[in-house]
């Protein structure tokens, strides 16, 4: 008797299913299931997957399904970059957006940036790649060569780069990034001594410090650093491309350059994540907790207790740069506490976290009432977990939870965690430092709102403090956050980067307003904004942002109560707000009708914005602050009230 032993054909990857629907002409009205298909896809996988997504206009898309957000793109650089596109779609779909990139001509990023009739500024993009190479150096190097002759290029092409983007920064409505320049070992192999050799690297680390220095001096100019993508084995250059094609950066570089810049554009559109819950046993620490004990389990000593405690160390400093730690396991709570508090190898201990839940409950529960709990979507949410199930789990039952699975190998824990970028943000703020505290005072406020029979008494005794002033230099960085990051209380959900926030500020005919807020259990900072303009006798209120963490406290009225007497009083005749209905913005929908203000008919033979909604104040019959609030107010050239 003959046995046929066969082999069980692959499970089909996300890139399979990918192709399936395209074949199906399926792609446009399956579009949000992409991200869940790309949700772990790794090597080539979002370049295919891209070259399939490219086919696809992005208005149709939008248009198709209002809760994916288009990112525009132009790519101008020095060498053949066509190999990027592929990767670029592929790792913006992965993050729910959906974009087509637009290349210039070859080598053209000097004329492209310099003129600005160019087609680069014709596109207003929001995102503007200037890829940059060695060979933008060494294609002007004469042979033979020494050090000397490649510093005196490198200078002039590094000063001719800053005054690009000086233009730019002058002349740009997006953001402009630039990246620093690989130094292959072909051209460093060429000289034969080492002095000559650490000559040469010294001057071209110099340089790409001036380059990094670039996003210092302009708001709209960011520059990726590209040796953290090298030093993990990634090749600069394929030899082949380099001398045929002119592709100057290899493939795989330019993959991972393409999902650096995928983190960046989820910032953009304000879809970066503030909290990062992790499951406890062979997570956080190995062994089961329940089943070794606290003696038994391995974290600070041994090998694999050792890779635990370097993966608490990564997760202590996000959370020192304002992630919001959570933990959520499936055990007692009394011994997780224990184990949090006494273990002498622990680094994360229970004060770091805003709150730790551990009980039986299923996990996807759990993260929906510790949404709540902190007043924020679970879209705010990554979830760690070693266990396949609980990962699926809360990818079918939460799919806005950006879901990281570990395997069983805890020194690859930190690569996994930080792979995609979750928490990148473009500027670290005071605000960000302060979050846990503030956060965990917030459980702190519900827990107090508990102890009382209504929100009125509660409010009586929370002891709000509201203070609205014009921004100062130092909060425009978190006024461009709220803009980016804030989509509950966001009333036209207009994004704007750090320069056009300074932009508005320096016009005298814009006001720029900052909210902060305080009560009895300490200050909760920057939590939100107001940005109007002045046209002669009416005041247009452009946007207004409230950060979650202090809704239904009275905030919003006693902002609007100042902003309103301040029209008034400064010869106004009338205040016109917008609304634009967005996907999470629909609780302020009636903000403005709430406060006294009146629907404007929209003319639709002349305005072009449909979606926008425009509302009237005739400055007659102004809200008051309410009783329990205690207002400070002031604008330019008035005493502090």
């Amino acid at each position: 008797m003959t046995t046929t032993h066969t082999t069980p054909a692959p499970a089909p990857t996300g890139v399979d299913e990918l192709l399936a629907l395209h074949r199906a002409d399926r792609l446009l009205a399956d579009y949000p299931r992409v991200r869940e298909l790309l949700a772990e896809a790794s090597g080539d996988e979002p370049a295919r997957a891209g070259l399939l997504l490219s086919r696809l206009d992005p208005a149709a898309v939008t248009a198709a399904h209002p809760g994916v957000r288009a990112v525009s793109i132009t790519v101008t650089g020095h060498g053949t970059l066509s190999a990027l596109t592929g990767p670029l779609t592929g790792e913006l779909a992965r993050h729910g957006l959906v974009s087509r990139p637009r290349l210039t001509d070859f080598d053209s990023y000097v004329f492209e940036l310099s003129d600005p009739d160019s087609e680069l500024y014709a596109s207003r993009a929001d995102l503007v790649l200037c890829v940059l190479d060695a060979a933008v150096v060494f294609d002007e190097i004469p042979v033979p060569w020494t050090p000397a002759d490649v510093e005196r290029t490198l200078a002039a092409k590094v000063a001719l780069i800053e005054q690009l983007a000086a233009r730019y920064a002058d002349l740009g409505t997006g953001t402009l990034v630039l990246n620093t320049l690989p130094l292959p070992r072909a051209y460093t192999a060429q000289l034969v001594d080492h002095r000559s050799r650490a000559r040469l690297g010294g001057l071209w680390r110099e340089a790409n410090a001036r380059l990094l220095r670039i996003g210092e001096a302009h708001a709209s100019v960011l520059v990726l650093d590209l040796d953290p993508l090298l030093a993990d084995g990634i090749p600069a250059t394929e030899a082949r491309l380099n001398v045929y094609a002119k592709a100057h950066l290899s493939a795989e570089l330019l993959a991972g350059y393409a999902r650096e810049v995928a983190h960046l554009a989820r910032n953009l559109v304000g879809r970066t994540r503030k909290v990062l819950v992790l499951d406890l046993d062979n997570t956080l620490w190995g062994g089961v907790l329940g089943d070794d004990g606290i003696e038994g389990i391995e974290i600070g000593s041994g090998y694999r207790g050792e890779a635990f405690t370097a993966f608490q160390r990564v997760v202590k400093q996000l959370g020192a740069q304002g992630i919001l730690l959570a933990a959520v396991s499936k055990n007692d709570a009394e011994p997780v506490r224990e184990a949090l508090r006494d273990h002498p190898g622990m680094t994360l201990r229970e004060a770091d976290f805003v709150r730790v839940v551990a009980n039986w409950a299923p996990k996807h529960e759990n993260l929906a009432e510790l949404a709540t709990a902190l007043n924020l979507g679970v879209d705010s949410f990554v979830f760690v977990d070693d266990s396949p199930y609980e990962c699926g789990l809360v990818r079918r039952e939460l799919p806005e939870v950006a879901v990281i699975r570990l395997d069983a190998e805890p020194a690859l824990h930190p690569a996994r965690l930080l792979a995609d970028g979750w928490f990148d943000t473009r500027e670290l703020t005071a605000e960000d430092q302060a979050r846990t505290s503030r956060y965990r005072d917030e459980l702190d406020r519900r827990d107090f709102l508990d102890s009382f029979a209504s929100l009125d008494d509660y409010l009586a005794e929370l002891g709000v403090t509201v203070r609205i002033a014009p921004a100062a230099p130092a909060d425009l960085s978190r006024v461009s956050q709220l803009t980016l990051r804030t989509n509950q209380f966001n009333l036209t959900t207009d994004r704007l980067q750090p320069a056009a926030v300074q932009t508005l500020a320096a016009d005298p005919n814009v006001l720029v307003l900052a909210i902060h807020t305080a009560d009895r259990f300490g200050a909760n900072g920057l939590v939100g904004a107001i940005l109007a303009h002045r046209a002669d006798d009416v005041l247009h209120v452009d946007n207004m942002l409230l950060s979650c963490r202090v809704f239904a406290r009275g905030v919003e009225q006693s902002a609007l109560s100042a902003l309103l007497r301040h029209a008034r009083d400064t010869g106004a005749k009338a205040v016109y707000g917008t609304f634009r209905p967005a996907a999470k913005n629909g609780k302020v929908r009636d903000l403005y009708p709430r406060y006294g203000f009146t629907p404007v008919p929209t003319d639709t033979a002349t305005d072009t914005d449909t979606e926008l909604l425009t509302f009237r104040h005739d400055l007659v019959d102004i809200v008051t602050v309410p009783t329990h609030v205690a207002l400070t107010e002031i604008f330019e050239g008035e005493p502090e009230q």
